[in-house]
């Protein structure tokens, strides 16, 4: 039997990289992770580089340069004519920078010595792993002194509207269109319904998002949910929220949706239907009933502070459990997981996560909203700045959106930041790294940020806390 110090279940943001990690510190390690392409051939990354956050940016990207050349180039003076989109080449396009990522991770698992094992990972008993080929009932069982669960999440599905993978999809199922769709209709107008929709919506699909709850974006600060809805509303996305969807069905080359807002009944027909309400722990096939691990009543493997389970010598990470589904929080659990086992002191901070969504604009926060420390109790100080003020949105043509940060009134200590506007996603890094080093508002505000820049935004809303913005 093949012994290692490590094995690792799942080879996603959080697998592969715990194996890394783990590899760097000294420890034999070997990562199983199940994954296929659509030729069939194993692939690292897991849904994240394959079917997930990777694939849906360069389709993102695409879709944003073609809104870009018919909407903003002509304001610079730039114009073609007749300009369409070819879709088989912009998803040959995402499917080369997929494939470049998850060829990347083989390679550093080649230059680390991590053994890849491909095929389903299953726990075989106490420091037991089988892993399992495709079409192969049996199984090779390998030995680990520590174990770290990384497996994911997959796609929720609804019983009344079940994916058939040609008119009603799931988000992976959304990647792969060979052509725009007339009519568009998503049902959840999420982080993955509101990017989906924003892609096909700026080649030309006219999309209908089907929200079941009356609050637009409800995790998101109050004032940004408000100027995001009101954007993406007047890019084209036809967003109806407290629209509960009772039943989808495809006949004729078509879906009709079927769904109740206040009370009264409406349909709609549309020529593709994305299911995109959210995802859940994927545990199936890891025989944890083997060793009595614990699950929540949502399905996910329950763990400590430290990501350690109920069984000495196996941890889980990432989407398989509690904790937002995002890559990179994955990826820290993976990281602090690995440095724990070598005895090293693993730490994540929870509280100052970002979170992205990738519409144009971007949104991105970290931290506490206005009404979660109003909720509190804690006085609180706010400030804001439009990019509208500033010399480099008006250059770039990106003059929509803004920048708010709330501060404790008796410390000054920063509770959180919120940004809608462009290059949201790389903007939101300082108030992180502010955050993380407890800065105050004035520490941000005494910070000298290059001029012109869109980072001026979050100087301004700094300096706005305490009532003295320079260009408002």
């Amino acid at each position: 039997m093949k012994a290692y110090d490590v094995v690792v279940i799942g080879a996603g943001p959080g697998g592969y990289v715990a194996a890394i990690r783990c590899a760097q510190l000294g420890l034999k390690t070997a990562c199983i992770d199940a994954w296929r392409t659509p030729r069939g051939e194993p692939a690292l990354g897991g849904t994240c580089l394959n079917v997930g956050c990777i694939p849906s940016k360069a389709l993102l990207d695409s879709s944003h340069h073609y809104s870009t050349l018919k909407q903003l180039l002509p304001q610079h003076g730039i114009t073609v004519s007749d300009p369409h989109i070819d879709i088989t080449a912009m998803q040959a396009r995402k499917d080369g920078v997929v494939e470049r990522l998850t060829s990347g991770i083989a390679t550093l698992f080649r230059k680390h010595k991590v053994t890849w094992l491909a095929g389903k990972g299953g726990l075989a008993g106490e420091q037991r792993v089988a892993v399992t080929q495709p079409g192969d009932n049996a199984s090779e069982v390998i030995a680990a002194k520590d174990i770290i669960i990384a497996t994911g999440s997959v796609p929720l599905e609804l019983p009344a509207m079940p994916v058939d993978h040609t008119f009603i999809v799931d988000s992976s199922g959304a990647l792969a269109f060979q052509s725009v769709p007339p009519r568009l209709g998503i049902i959840g107008a999420g982080v993955i319904g509101l990017e989906l929709g924003s892609v096909w919506n700026r080649l030309g699909s006219e999309v209908v998002l089907l929200e079941a709850l009356e609050q637009f974006l409800p995790a998101v600060d109050r004032q940004v949910a408000q100027e995001a809805h009101k954007s993406l509303k007047g890019q084209g996305l036809d967003i109806r929220l407290d629209a509960r969807v009772t039943s989808a069905r495809a006949n004729h080359g078509e879906v009709t949706v079927e769904y109740v807002h206040q009370n009264e009944a409406h349909s709609i027909n549309v020529d593709k239907l994305i299911v995109a309400v959210g995802r859940s722990a994927f545990t199936q096939g890891l025989n944890l009933e083997t060793v009595g691990l614990e699950l929540d009543d949502r399905g996910r493997i329950i763990v400590d502070d430290g990501c350690r389970t109920n069984v000495p010598g196996i941890h889980a990470i990432g989407d398989v459990v509690r904790g937002p589904m995002l890559a990179h929080k994955a990826s820290e659990e993976g990281i602090a997981v690995a440095e724990r086992i070598a005895g090293q002191a693993g730490h994540v901070d929870y509280g100052i996560i970002p979170w992205v969504i990738y519409t144009h604009p971007e949104i991105a926060w970290v931290g506490k909203t206005q009404a979660e420390v109003e909720s509190a109790g804690r006085p609180y100080r706010t400030g804001s700045f439009r990019l509208s003020g500033l010399g480099r949105a008006h250059a770039a043509g990106e003059t929509q959106g803004l920048v708010k940060i709330i501060a404790d009134a008796r410390t000054d200590t920063i509770e959180g930041v919120h940004i809608f506007g462009a290059h949201a996603s790389e903007l939101i890094a300082e108030a992180v790294t502010a955050m993380a080093f407890h800065a105050s508002a004035e520490d941000l505000a005494r910070i000298v940020h290059a001029h012109p820049t869109l980072a001026e935004a979050i100087h301004e809303a700094a300096l706005d806390v305490d009532e003295r913005a320079l260009h408002r």
